[in-house]
């Protein structure tokens, strides 16, 4: 009997059917233990029932359940449930292959890179002593990052009747499937000779198997297609397969492999998958022989671009032993500039996106494909390729443990770990809206757990976190983030500052705590993001350029003076974090640009993605936003370390300056009538808090609230009798606050008492409200991504999520049909809407422009609309059309060679 949606078995909730098949029913089920969603294999009950069959199962449930690679869908565990026992697997979105041939067949590149996943994750599968069994197209699936998962590993023998029979007619999916013509006649398709005469098989007919699987791919037919399951078989033991039939550009090495597959003889057929594996490897490197003109053409094309990786490969290696086995003379540092390996671009807004594991031979990269959700990808080098980790949707600021085989990241609220290899990402605590984390030597993860706060620590293992640093409240300190564990784990690196965002970084200190005493100690004063290096130097980030300062670990001091080393690499002094990695090996890499601390122009920006100036001086521009009547346009300027704000009327090209008081000044929002401008001020040593001052510059500059907490002025509502703002609360980390406001010009304003809007355990941001004022829309993190969301307002009523993919910095149209969102990459959505009574209809997002531009960090607009909603204001890098993803990574070879020459090292 099927299970309907809203089940529940255990802690899974039945979601929807997905399909059925001869090893039972598959459900698309929520897990509301660990907020994930799985796929649930409800076995039949016929099965189910039968004590000595399911015993038998579970033997070999475990140990398929320990097979751990990123090309093989997991399996969670086993949930039992009255008289219902269902598998818990990873559920794997995506088309099958059966789905792709379907269409037709396969583009001989595009089967290849497919062919060898399923090649590396079979070939894994028999090293662990599983075999498959059931290989065929319908249990692979292909993700929309290209990533292939191999489904059903080794249930054809976990769900088997005997499995010590020969006997052909309890061949496991074929008993299973005694009344479903079409699972029968696949599943014949691709049975080896040996299998089909029901002799005893080994690992030789996956090989088989998997032969058929790409002879189809190629051809866009099975090899073996008999009328019926007699004459399928039959085919199978006699007929010899149409090879002729391959495209032409079938390269010979394949034609070769799939005739050694797909060989009768048991002794001549291919007897391993490496094998396989290999040969596939070499096609697609170019180092296989292929005749002919244009295909020795395409073979050299092949060969310069992997040489590239090669290269890099090859002097990741040396420079690994020459930083263990120096010369007396050190080599010189090599440099080169490499792409990620993945259809993706490196997510920068926030900390490191790319990093290099402790051995320097592993890439972990956060990037976003695109759907805009940000995923980790693992690259080895001597691979071409970057593989997606799935359950790592929405990470932020990944960080290797010190083997490398692990990656602790942050999604959801959470503090995550997961292998290397793939697999299940497993929960470790809360961390409501981080800011990096660490790995210890001893199993402890020392990390930000949200923007307001100090730093806490937890077991590598999971469990409560406690605190670690606390805060300087005399001195001002609001937060501590970008922790690094130092070697020996006595103490911690990490970055202080008395600012959460703005340009307060850039006056940051780079802190260490011994873990012994408790103390601390500042190593330096006006920088951020700081890293200690094996070579004995502390580096860290400053206006864009990467400073060391020779660094005693013994002491934890430092020993001499700070010198400038790289520029161009791309920081965000609006988070404090960097874009640089290091490994042990002494290797270097960081991602170029100028990220957010780069000076930007001010465009208009149309429909179609084109661009024409509004201001073309450039200048350290942030948050503009356009008066009520369109002619005026309020902006963040940031001049060395003061930000301040002021008033560009661009039909005269004017610049002017509102404020003077305070050390930071921004986030401006202009009063409906367009008389006033509420922005956040921050003075020396105090927080944000919100104050006021006439858009024309006549008169001083009032406070609007007062608080120990972070405010930042957003949006008024259109009366003119409500700010909304987001605050930094303790507990709830980012929330919507509204200030009433009343009186007039002439009587005089009075502001009220602050009032909470949302304010959950998520971090809530960018206030907007709609044209009548019925409405407040902002982004979230609560459904693990980063959405926009729109609530009634004053409220109570429903809530409902307008973005899908992502969505940041909501933004509504005049003419109260139209409501306008940023993606993460900096393009334009637009999403029509109706509104009646309390309900709210939004019609699917589409995308309004193409045209990207250019990121200025968190908790900041690089965009606003006019009030005509027919073009934007945009910020971005003069001289590009548009602002390309950022999809390389550029490596320094023996980097610490170079930094000892330059800055002489420490004691270490």
């Amino acid at each position: 009997m099927g299970l309907t949606p809203g089940t529940r078995l255990g802690s899974y909730e039945v979601v929807a059917l997905i399909g059925a098949g001869g090893m039972g029913e598959v459900y698309r089920a929520r897990d509301t233990r660990l907020n994930r969603d799985v796929a649930l294999k409800v076995l039949p009950e016929a099965f189910a029932s039968n004590p000595e069959r399911m015993a038998r199962f579970e033997r070999e449930a475990k140990l398929l359940a320990t097979l751990n690679h990123p090309n093989i869908a997991a399996i969670y565990g086993l949930e039992v449930c009255g008289s219902i026992r269902a598998l818990v697997m990873e559920l794997v979105e995506g088309p099958t292959l059966a789905d792709r041939v379907a269409s037709g067949p396969v583009p001989v590149e595009e089967t290849l890179p497919i062919a060898r996943q399923v090649a590396d994750a079979v070939e894994y599968a028999h090293d662990q002593n599983v075999m498959h069994r059931d290989l065929k197209p319908a249990n692979i699936k292909v993700t929309s990052e290209g990533v292939v998962k191999v489904l059903d590993f080794g249930l054809a023998k976990a769900l088997a009747d005997e499995p010590t029979q020969a006997d052909m007619s309890n061949s496991p999916t074929l008993s299973m499937a005694a009344t479903m013509q079409g699972v029968i006649l696949g599943t014949a398709a691709y049975m080896s000779p040996e299998q089909a005469r029901g002799k005893k098989v080994d690992r030789r007919a996956d090989v088989w198997a998997f032969g058929c699987v790409c002879c189809e791919l190629l051809t866009g037919r099975r090899v073996f297609a008999g009328e019926d399951v007699s004459e399928t078989l039959a085919w199978v033991m006699t007929k010899e397969p149409a090879f002729d039939t391959f495209p032409t550009t079938t390269p010979p090495a394949i034609r070769n492999l799939l005739r050694r597959c797909l060989e009768r003889n048991l002794k001549r057929r291919m007897q391993h998958m490496g094998e396989a594996r290999i040969i596939i490897e070499d096609v697609l490197s170019g180092a296989a022989s292929e005749p002919g003109a244009a295909q020795r053409k395409g073979r050299e094309r092949m060969a310069w671009a992997v040489a590239a990786v090669a290269i890099v490969i090859a002097a990741l290696a040396l420079g690994a032993v020459t930083y263990f086995r120096r010369a007396a003379e050190a080599p010189q540092p090599m440099r080169l500039s490499a792409e990620i390996g993945a259809d993706a671009s490196l997510y920068t807004a926030y900390g490191p996106s790319a990093i290099l594991s402790p051995d320097g031979m592993r890439l972990a990269l956060l990037a976003a494909g695109s759907d805009q959700r940000r995923r980790i990808y693992v690259r080895s080098l001597d691979q071409l390729q970057a593989t997606a980790l799935s359950g790592t949707e929405n990470a932020g600021d990944p960080f290797f443990s010190p083997d490398g085989q692990w990656i602790g990241f942050f999604a959801g609220g959470k503090l995550k770990k997961i292998s290397v290899q793939g697999g299940a990402a497993v929960t470790l605590c809360d961390a409501a809206d981080d800011r990096g984390g660490s790995w210890g030597q001893d199993g402890m993860i020392v990390f930000t757990k949200d923007t307001g706060s100090a730093l806490s620590k937890v077991s590598s293992a999971g469990g409560t976190s406690q605190p670690l640093t606390t805060l300087d409240k005399q001195a001002g300190e609001i937060t501590h983030r970008w922790p690094q564990v130092l070697p020996g784990g006595k103490a911690v690196l990490f970055t202080s500052s008395t600012s959460v965002a703005g340009a307060g970084f850039e006056d940051a200190e780079i802190v260490v705590y011994s873990m012994a005493s408790g103390q601390r100690k500042t190593l330096q004063r006006g920088g951020f993001h700081g890293r200690y290096l094996p070579s004995g130097h502390v580096v860290y980030m400053h206006e864009g350029t990467l400073f060391a300062v020779p660094f005693d670990l013994e002491r934890l001091e430092v020993s001499g003076q700070p010198a400038p080393i790289l520029e161009g690499v791309i920081a965000n002094p609006s988070s404090g974090g960097a874009q640089f990695s290091f490994s042990e090996t002494g290797n270097l890499m960081y991602v170029a640009g100028g990220g957010g601390g780069q000076n930007v122009s001010i465009y208009w920006m149309d429909r179609e993605g084109k661009f024409q100036p509004l201001r073309e001086t450039p200048g350290s521009y942030y948050n503009p936003a356009f008066s009520p009547d369109g002619k005026r346009l309020a902006l963040e300027i940031l001049d060395g370390t003061r930000r301040d704000i002021w008033v560009y009327e661009w039909e005269r090209d004017t610049l002017t300056r509102l404020t003077f008081a305070g050390e930071q000044n921004g986030y401006p929002a202009w009063t409906p009538d367009g008389q006033r401008i509420a922005y956040s001020s921050q003075e020396k040593g105090g927080t944000y808090n919100l104050w006021w001052i006439r858009a024309d510059g006549a008169g001083n500059a009032q406070r609007l609230a007062e608080g120990t907490s972070a405010q930042y002025a957003r949006s008024w509502r259109p009366d003119g009798k409500v700010l909304a703002f987001r605050q930094f609360n303790p507990g709830t980390a980012s929330d919507i606050m509204t200030l009433p406001v009343e009186g007039n010009a002439t009587s005089g304003w009075k502001p009220g008492e602050p009032k909470p809007f949302v304010n959950s355990t998520f971090s809530e941001q960018e206030p907007a409200f709609s044209p009548d004022g019925r409405w407040l829309a902002y982004h979230s993190n609560e459904s693990g991504n980063i959405e926009v969301y729109v609530r009634p307002f004053p409220g109570p009523g429903g809530k409902w999520q307008i973005s899908t993919g992502g969505g940041l910095y909501p933004k509504w149209s005049r003419n109260g049909k139209e409501f306008f969102y940023r993606t993460a990459d900096s393009k334009i959505m637009v999403v029509t809407y109706t509104a009646s009574g309390g309900s709210f209809r939004a019609d699917k997002p589409r995308l309004w422009s193409p045209g990207q531009f250019t990121d200025r960090g968190p908790f900041t607009y690089n965009f606003d609309l006019h009030p005509d909603g027919k073009r934007f204001a945009v910020l971005k890098v003069p001289g590009t059309e548009q602002a390309a993803a950022v999809n390389k990574v550029n490596i320094v070879l023996n980097w610490f060679d170079e930094l000892r020459r330059r800055v002489p090292e420490g004691k270490q």
